[in-house]
Parts: C-alpha cells; structure tokens; sequence
C-alpha cells in the first residue's frame, strides 16, 4: 500500500509560469527555487509510446507540502490550454516501478511515466484510479537533489 503521508507536492498546471509563480508568491507566502527548464524531457505515454516534451517547472521551497507549477507542451499531460489547475498529487516511494503495478492491478491507469513499463517506468509515474485523481509516483532517491534545489531557492520570493 502507497503511504499517503509521504505526501509533498501538490501539481498544478500554468499556462504563464512567471504569473503564476507572482501571484501564488504574493498571495500565499510563497519563495519559489530555480525555474527548470527542459526542453525534451523523456516522456513514455501509452498512446505515443517514448517520445519528448518541452515542460518548465519550479517549485515552492516552504515545507513539508510544496507547491509545484508546470507549464508544458501543448497535447501533453502537462498541456495548460486542455487542463490548467490542479494536476496530481506527488508522493514519494521507493520502488516506483513496484508501486506503479500494484495500482494498476488495483484497476488505475498509468497516464504516463519517465519510461515504459517494460523498462520499470523510471523515476517517476503518473496513475489515476477511475475516478480521475492523478497521483505522481516518484523514487526517493532523488529526494537529496530536490532537497538541495528547493534550499537553495529560500528567501527568493517572486
């Protein structure tokens, strides 16, 4: 069973990274890291099998729950015409690949992962059970580098 208290982010789409990081800043107190910016993130859908996306993304450095605001390609997952506002949840684990079967046998969907589920999905998945809440699933081991990121990014309000 996934253990929802590793909760830590919750994932919302913009279609303006910048505005969004101004007014949520502003407004809820927030100091943001680094914009990320990657250009052609490895993507595995089940519709279009591997391909790359554009997707800019940042972080609120506050804890233990962080804000994340992504603003990605059009007809992605992270696309802000189709679904702007809450995306997913994110949760950490420690075996993504194991973590991302069980919900599937438990009837959820993967909508889409870091790799194909032939290659263990990669360090991050993103499941939905039929009634449509998307969860990310996301290795633990990169904790320290986002830990670090989000350090780095305190006391910058924008």
């Amino acid at each position: 069973m996934i253990d929802y208290r590793r909760l830590y982010h919750t994932g919302f789409v913009v279609p303006d990274l910048e505005r969004a990081m101004d007014e949520l800043g502003r407004t809820l107190g927030l100091t943001w890291a680094a914009v990320r910016e990657m250009p052609a993130l490895p993507l595995w859908t089940a519709a279009r099998g591997r391909h790359e996306v554009a997707l800019r993304f940042v972080y609120s450095c506050e804890e233990p729950q962080h804000v994340e605001l992504l603003q990605g390609d059009a007809d992605s997952i992270w696309d802000p015409t189709a679904h702007p506002g809450i995306n997913h949840v994110g949760l950490w684990v420690d075996d993504v690949a194991a973590e991302t079967e069980r919900c599937v046998a438990a009837g959820w969907t993967v909508v889409a992962a870091a790799a194909a589920p032939e290659d263990g999905y990669g360090g991050f998945s993103y499941v939905e059970p039929p009634t449509g809440v998307r969860v990310e699933l996301v290795d633990d081991a990169i904790r320290p580098s986002f830990e670090a990121w989000w350090a780095a990014g305190l006391g910058q309000e924008d």
